[in-house]
């Protein structure tokens, strides 16, 4: 019997190489408040991506909550209604109401110009998602968030390591947040991060991320317990090692993908290939309306075959009962972002699949 496939598996090294990085814990018997694991894969990672100030956190929604937090953003956030409903949970966290915005159809990310079109005198950010790792419309978005005065934060949670024009997508805006989940291209178990401009807002994120504490007797801010421990850490550190491997290969299965759904009726790859500066975080298809069976009914052909695809994002974070009376978050006010969320499926995609898994699938979608 085959194995299940799922829409993401973890890399996971083998145990005999995370084996020094326990024992070096164990010996410091220091499991959290930024030991030496922690220092060493924060400065990895803003090395590896190109950013001068990370700061690592628990997981990516504390980083988005502890974001929003540091640059004191109130009132209404204009945000998009398709991503995971994190993006819309950290505003709520906040006391923020977050306003829903369209998508462009060909990014899945925010459509600048709806964004301009939700600006009301209560506005104070705007809360982008690279989706999929697409980078965002920075340009545009920023030179609307300049016009109005707006702070714009990134929700990068799948953009780890994507590049534009030569330099981190992460440089973007005032602050960039990642999330470092097992189901992300890169992982720490759970973790996240937070990218700033310069030290003072990074020094401010610290303090938050450690219930407002300057040292053993100061507390500045009414801060959160947002760290990350030192296993977290370690495993990072181990996990960096890995990732242009793990990167190649998912440039490789999404290049494998497109090649065999080419034509296919009814099935389109709506995203670019994958190439360097793109991460393949995810394989989104989009099963159009016609004859064969829908995207809920090959959704369940391919469960039925142990193949766990995902509808990323359905439903709408909008559509939640949570959500249905904010801002813009009637359907008919989202047109590309419900016709998104009713027929994309993401199929799986990570560096342990192989090619005849990947063949495997395309086959069943041809045959449903």
């Amino acid at each position: 019997m085959s194995r299940p496939i799922y829409v993401t598996r973890p890399h996971l090294p083998p145990l005999e190489e995370f084996l020094p990085y326990l024992e070096s814990i164990w010996e410091s018997g220091q499991l959290t408040n930024g030991g030496p694991m922690h220092q060493r894969l924060e400065q990895a990672l803003a090395d590896y991506l190109g950013v001068e100030h990370l700061s690592l956190v628990g997981n990516g929604t504390l980083g988005l909550i502890i974001a929003l937090q540091a640059l004191d953003i109130r009132g209404e956030v204009i945000t998009t209604p398709y991503s995971f409903v994190a993006t819309a949970h950290a505003l709520r966290w906040n006391g923020i109401e977050p306003v829903f915005a369209d998508i462009d159809p060909q990014t899945f990310n925010l459509d600048p110009a709806r964004i301009e079109a939700a600006i009301t005198p209560a506005t104070t950010a705007i809360l982008p998602v690279h989706c999929y790792g697409t980078p965002c419309a920075v340009e545009a978005i920023e030179a609307i968030a300049q016009r109005h005065g707006l702070r714009v934060i990134y929700d990068a949670a799948h953009a780890f390591g994507v590049g534009q024009r030569g330099q981190s997508l992460l440089l973007h805006g005032d602050l960039s947040v990642l999330s470092f989940h097992a189901t992300k291209v890169f992982h720490t178990f759970e973790g996240g991060a937070i990218v700033s401009p310069d030290a003072r807002t990074k020094e401010r994120i610290e303090h938050l991320r450690n219930f407002g504490y300057v040292d053993e007797t100061t507390v500045v801010s009414a801060g959160i317990n947002g760290k990350m421990s030192e296993v977290n850490s370690a495993f990072g550190l181990l996990e960096l090692k890995h990732i242009d491997a793990a990167l190649a290969r998912r440039r490789e299965i999404d290049g494998l993908y497109r090649h065999l759904l080419a034509g296919m009726p009814g099935i389109r790859c709506p995203l670019p290939p994958a190439v360097d500066g793109g991460n393949a975080s995810y394989f989104p298809i989009l099963v159009e309306p016609g004859p064969r069976p829908g995207r809920d009914a090959l959704y369940e052909r391919l469960k039925q075959h142990g193949i766990y695809a995902r509808r990323y994002f359905y439903p709408l974070i909008s559509d939640f009962p949570v959500y249905r009376s904010s801002p813009g978050a009637a359907r008919y006010n989202l047109p590309n972002a419900a016709l998104a969320a009713d027929s994309v499926l993401c199929l799986p995609i990570y560096p342990a699949l192989t090619d005849a898994e990947v063949q495997r699938i395309v086959q069943l979608i041809a045959d449903r």
